[in-house]
């Protein structure tokens, strides 16, 4: 089975554990996984963008695979500022000024946030599920019940059982929210255990905890980061050109498109792949996906 190669670029806070593909000159694209998911949803995309002659970037994210603290002693903090601050320092670091950025999940949120505040770094954008920016202030507001049970893993986190839970079943927690988020996708085992090692990760389970709890407030993050979430509280428009994507039978939490379409300002479209095509939409409609990354950056023009 085929796989991604890594090696390590000292980044930020970070020792990442990044694949690339494609020429060193081509333009460049910044692509960012979910939860629980790892850089092997972008294999395929990648392997479609090099032939086309693009450099293209997929690290791992804190807690995944072979990236690492730099400082043993730093916190474990998930928050999406530190995120998206992750992002940023690993471009730095590769000498990139500018690129597509893409992203599902996590990666949405993370690419969305470094658009929106750091638009001069950013080619263009591509997000699975639109405008993931969150705000704690926001998210403490009750959803409907039914809405509410679709997060029941956060709830789960929210306790030490579940975090205790998670250590011990993260693979069978794992593969149980890859098919409940892609109800029609048909992945086999050598396909799930490709990705479930980058779950061994020693940061793992404390980095998605504090995601998620951080999330409700349940947890602190940085200070370092506090001007940066007061902005992302605000909802910041996306100005630079972007494309939405959506799987027609996406069963993780995720908003209509018509609730995000107004926070893009810039150049916009929306696609909705079908096909019965889930959360993991890069990896389960790769060429969806990498259709959207070389469009996006044409979509300004």
């Amino acid at each position: 089975m085929k796989s991604f190669e890594t090696r390590q670029v000292d980044a930020g806070a970070l020792r990442v554990g990044v694949a690339e593909a494609g020429p060193a000159d081509g333009p460049a694209v910044l692509l960012l996984h979910g939860w629980p998911y790892d850089i092997h949803s972008y294999l395929d995309v990648s392997e479609s963008l090099a032939a086309s002659g693009h450099r293209v970037i997929v690290p791992h994210l804190r807690g995944y695979g072979t990236t690492r603290f730099l400082d043993d002693g730093a916190p474990r903090n998930g928050q999406q500022a530190a995120l998206a601050l992750d992002a940023l320092s690993l471009l730095d670091a590769l000498g990139v000024d500018r690129a597509v950025v893409g992203g599902f999940d996590w990666g949405a949120r993370t690419a969305a946030i470094v658009a929106a505040l750091h638009p001069e770094r950013v080619a263009g954008l591509v997000s699975v599920s639109g405008y993931l920016i969150g705000s704690r202030a926001a998210n403490r507001a009750p959803l409907p019940p039914a809405a509410e049970l679709s997060w029941w893993y956060q709830f789960y986190f929210a306790t030490d059982r579940g975090r205790d839970g998670y250590a011990q079943h993260r693979d069978e927690f794992a593969k149980l929210i890859w098919r409940t988020a892609s109800p029609e996708w048909q992945f086999d085992d050598a396909t799930f255990a490709r990705s479930a090692t980058s779950f061994d990760n020693p940061d793992h389970v404390e980095i998605v905890v504090h995601n998620y709890r951080w999330r409700l407030g349940l947890a602190d993050g940085e200070p370092q980061y506090d001007d940066t979430e007061r902005l992302l509280a605000a909802g910041p428009p996306v100005a630079v050109p972007t494309i939405t994507l959506e799987g027609d039978a996406n069963g993780a939490p995720h908003p209509p498109p018509a609730a995000y379409k107004g926070k893009f300002t810039g150049p916009y479209e929306h696609r909705t792949v079908s096909g019965g095509v889930g959360h993991n939409l890069p990896q389960e409609a790769p060429h969806a996906f990498a259709d959207a990354i070389v469009d996006v950056a044409r979509l300004g023009n």
